[in-house]
C-alpha cells in the first residue's frame, strides 16, 4: 500500500510542527517505538477494507496491547483521537509511517545468501514498507554469480561500491555466527550504521550503530518452557530425557554431574540399611570415632 499525506478533516488535523522533529528530539520510548509496527500493521488492515475510524480499544486488541497503553504511547504522536468517533485510521497510518521513516525509501544489503538469506530475499513484506533490496551478497564463490528474487548475488568484495552508490544505511546479517563479527565490521566501516542481525551471535558494534537480533531458536526455546509450565510439568533431569537431549544439553548436564560428584560417583552407592547399621554401631573403645571429621 502506497503511503501518502492523507486528508484530514478538522477535528484530527496535522502536527505540522511534529513533521519536523525526529522521533528522538521528542523523547519517544523505545518500547513505544517497538509497538509502533504492531499498531501499523493493524491499520494497514482495516485501511485495506476501508474502515474509517477506529477506537482505541478495537485497535488496541487487534495490536495486542490493552487500550490504555496505546492511548499513551499515540499521545507521543500527538494524537489524542476525538471522543465518540475514536481514530481517523488513514490519518494514523500516515503519521505511524512517518514516524518510522517509512514515507521514504530505505536501501538495505542482505549478507549471506544460504536458504534465510534467499527466504529473505524473496519476502515481499520488505518493499510494501519502503524497505528496496539494494543487494545481495555473499563470499562464497558457489553462491556468488546466482540469482534470488531476480537480483544476482555479488561478491563481498563490492560492499563499500554498493553502499557508497545505493546509499545503504541498513545491513541485514545472515552469515553464520562464526562470520557475523567479521561482516559486521565490513558494513560499519562501509558506512551502514544500522545493522538487522539473524545469525546466533552477540555483535560489538561502535556507539551510533543500532543493532536488531532476530533468534527464532531462542524463542522457540521460551515457547518451549510456557508448554512445559502448561502442562503442569517439572523439568524431567531422568537419563532417558538427556539422551534425547541436545548434544551441548547432554555435555552440560555431564559437567554438572561430575562438579557435583566428584569423584564419589565412582564408589558404589551404599544401601541405606547398611548405612543405617553402620550409624548404630556403638563407638569402638567407648568414645566416638572422630577420624572421619577431625584429622590427626
Amino acid at each position: 500500500m502506497a503511503i501518502g499525506r492523507p486528508t484530514q478533516s478538522s477535528s484530527q488535523a496535522p502536527d505540522t510542527g511534529a513533521a519536523r522533529r525526529p522521533s528522538r528530539a521528542r523523547g519517544i520510548p523505545e518500547a513505544t517505538v517497538a509497538r509502533l509496527p504492531l499498531y501499523l500493521r493493524a491499520l494497514t488492515a482495516l485501511s485495506e477494507r476501508s474502515v474509517p475510524t477506529v477506537s482505541s480499544e478495537e485497535l488496541a486488541a487487534a495490536a495486542g496491547v490493552n487500550s490504555a497503553k496505546l492511548r499513551k504511547d499515540f499521545s507521543y504522536l500527538g494524537s489524542y483521537g476525538t471522543r465518540g468517533v475514536g481514530y481517523d485510521v488513514e490519518y494514523l497510518v500516515y503519521q505511524i509511517s512517518r514516524e518510522l521513516g517509512l514515507t521514504q525509501d530505505w536501501p538495505v544489503v542482505i549478507v549471506g545468501i544460504g536458504n534465510l538469506g534467499h527466504a529473505l530475499a524473496n519476502y515481499g513484506g520488505f518493499a510494501s514498507r519502503g524497505f528496496r533490496v539494494a543487494a545481495l551478497l555473499d563470499a562464497d564463490p558457489g553462491v556468488v554469480g546466482s540469482t534470488a528474487a531476480g537480483l544476482p548475488v555479488r561478491h563481498m568484495d563490492e560492499l563499500e561500491s554498493i553502499v557508497e552508490t545505493q546509499q545503504v544505511s541498513i545491513g541485514v546479517i545472515t552469515t553464520p555466527p562464526g562470520a557475523a563479527q567479521q561482516v559486521c565490521d565490513r558494513l560499519v566501516e562501509s558506512g551502514v550504521t544500522s545493522i538487522l542481525n539473524f545469525a546466533p551471535t552477540v555483535l560489538t558494534v561502535p556507539d551510533g550503530v543500532d543493532v536488531r537480533k532476530v533468534d527464532l531458536s531462542i524463542e522457540l526455546q521460551i515457547l518451549a518452557f510456557h508448554e512445559q509450565r502448561k502442562a503442569g510439568e517439572e523439568p524431567d533431569r531422568t537419563d532417558s530425557v538427556l539422551d534425547r537431549a541436545p548434544g551441548p544439553v547432554r555435555a552440560a548436564a555431564a559437567k554438572l554431574r561430575r562438579a557435583a560428584g566428584g569423584t564419589a560417583k565412582a564408589e558404589p552407592a551404599k544401601s541405606t540399611a547398611a548405612k543405617t547399621a553402620k550409624a548404630t554401631q556403638p563407638p569402638a573403645g567407648g568414645e566416638g570415632d572422630l577420624s572421619a571429621v577431625m584429622p590427626a
